[in-house]
């Protein structure tokens, strides 16, 4: 359990980290943009070769696709609650000026950044050995997050020492989610892990292509569909590794 905390923080710390290149360094957008669209290719890839791979070994065919379009489903319409208060650009770096915006991001962050940290613990739980795809997506994902919408906040009136605490609780709640998915599914039967692993994929496909996506095209331009295309087959050579 504790594995799964360590690692679950490694992961939930690229928002932390982001956050500090943010606020004290100067990053051009572009770079912004193509970092989050390395990081949409890895995670697409890390929910296609990972969980979904694993939820149809353990779960079926039915099990799986109902589990992903589940998923799904709840997230676009959490999301639609949360961009309807300010969240939806919640990884965008440019002013807002919606009240209570930085609450709606806060909340949205944190959204995007449970279910991750979950199926980290959840791939402990296969021969006790962490999936280095699901931490090197959920880490690249989350470093671009934390540097855009720290920019974002700052510009909001936000001061960085606020910011910073919202992201060490975010760290936070990444450890803890984790350590849960580790907890909570040990001995559990291997259909609930494909039903979750599942889930965890249709919402994290919906998260990057409502999020991360546009964000990426708006930042790097055209280009970024390439660098997304590196992102995807760097998580197929690291789904393949031991």
């Amino acid at each position: 359990m504790w594995e799964a905390a360590f690692w679950g923080g490694i992961a939930g710390s690229a928002v932390f980290l982001g956050s500090l290149a943010g606020l004290y360094f100067k990053i051009r957008k572009r770079i912004i943009g193509y970092i989050m669209a390395y990081g949409t290719g890895v995670l697409i890839g890390a929910a296609t070769f990972e969980l979904l791979d694993l939820s149809l070994r353990e779960g079926g065919m039915e099990l799986t696709v109902s589990s992903f379009i589940l998923g799904a489903l709840l997230f676009t319409l959490f999301d639609l609650v949360i961009a309807r208060k300010g969240g939806m650009e919640r990884k965008r770096s440019r002013e807002r000026t919606e009240e209570g915006s930085g609450l709606a991001i806060f909340i949205g962050t944190i959204f995007d950044a449970v279910p991750e940290s979950i199926i980290i613990g959840i791939s402990l739980l296969n021969d006790h050995r962490v999936s280095w795809l699901l931490i090197v997506a959920v880490f690249v994902s989350n470093f671009p997050e934390g540097l855009s919408s720290s920019v974002g906040l700052v510009k909001d009136g936000y001061s960085k020492a606020k910011i910073l605490l919202l992201w060490l609780t975010v760290l936070g709640l990444s450890l803890l989610s984790s350590m849960g998915g580790y907890a909570l599914l040990r001995g559990k039967p291997e259909n609930m892990t494909a039903v979750i692993s599942s889930f965890a994929a249709g919402a994290v496909v919906s998260m990057v292509s409502s999020t991360m996506m546009p964000e990426a095209y708006e930042e790097g331009g055209p280009g970024v569909g390439f660098i997304a295309a590196l992102g995807l087959i760097s998580s197929l050579m690291l789904s393949r590794l031991a």
